[in-house]
């Protein structure tokens, strides 16, 4: 079927995996089949749906006769709207009826990360299928001291299937995840463009204390009127101050606290490549952004 996705075909408890002779099967066939699976009559879809578009005050929630067998009889799509219901009445989740029409919303981050935004913001990482199984480490070897630096690969005892829900549920740090704009320069070359960090919503006021060096200065996401920024920050009166790293060619910004620019919280945990992809021209001929 479309996107060359694996096609999914009806049981009694929704859609499962089917083998790849089913592949030619349309949606509207497979959706015909999962409701007289069922026991659910066209009659059945179209109160229920009734009932569903009385509730949401939209009429697009509605399903006629005439449109369930279209959709089960030839290669119409339904809209959101409709989707949501078959999803509602028939028990199924709704990302899996987008897939059986090739839309995959696992795809989406990978879609993301190849077309970076250029300015810095606030991301998510978001399970669009909890049920859906990740490689995790489930046991770690106790003969490596974890003091010493090593490659995760070789800590790792034992590596086990985990549901994408379970690791989301933990909710262990509370955190808000930012990305570097490609153009952002604040902190090069400690944080260089490209890198996501891990923001602590919880700390977001602006600490003053003697630190022995940069890697020791807390850094924080700041959203500003225009966009977000990631910086070290110092608070003077009610003017906060964006400071950047005194090999950045960018210069120091300063707002209004609480009108022009908001602390999103601290940043505690980063994500970066220190290797180029791409290859760089020469150090003498590379031209960093000039300061503003």
């Amino acid at each position: 079927m479309r996107g060359g996705l694996m096609k999914k075909v009806l049981s009694t408890t929704g859609l499962r995996r089917l083998t790849e002779e089913a592949i030619a099967v349309r949606p509207g066939e497979q959706l015909k089949e999962l409701r007289s699976r069922l026991g659910i009559t066209t009659r059945d879809v179209t109160e229920k749906s009734q009932r569903i578009a009385e509730a949401e005050g939209n009429e697009e929630f509605c399903i006629s006769n005439a449109w369930l067998t279209q959709i089960e009889n030839t290669e119409a799509t339904p809209s959101i709207y409709k989707l949501y219901s078959i999803s509602t009445i028939y028990h199924v989740k709704f990302a899996d009826l987008l897939l059986l029409f090739g839309v995959d919303l696992q795809k989406i981050g990978g879609h993301q990360i190849a077309m970076p935004l250029e300015q810095t913001h606030l991301t998510n990482i978001e399970a669009h299928d909890g049920d859906r199984a990740v490689s995790f480490p489930v046991r770690f070897d106790q003969g490596f001291n974890l003091e010493s630096t090593n490659l995760l690969s070789r800590m790792i005892e034992t590596w086990g299937e985990v549901p994408i829900s379970l690791i989301q549920h933990l909710d262990v740090r509370h955190a808000h995840y930012g990305y570097i704009g490609l153009r952002d320069y604040t902190l090069w070359p400690m944080l260089r463009p490209g890198t996501f960090v891990q923001v602590d919503p919880r700390l977001r006021r602006v600490q003053s204390f003697k630190w022995r060096t940069e890697f020791e200065r807390l850094i924080y996401f700041v959203e500003l009127r225009d966009g977000y920024a990631c910086s070290w920050c110092e608070l003077q009166g009610n003017q906060l101050i964006l400071v950047p790293h005194p090999l950045s060619p960018c210069a120091v910004r300063q707002f209004l606290h609480g009108t022009d620019a908001e602390i999103v919280g601290q940043v505690t945990g980063i994500a970066m490549r220190i290797a180029d992809a791409i290859e760089w021209p020469a150090r003498e001929t590379l031209q960093l952004p000039k300061r503003s």
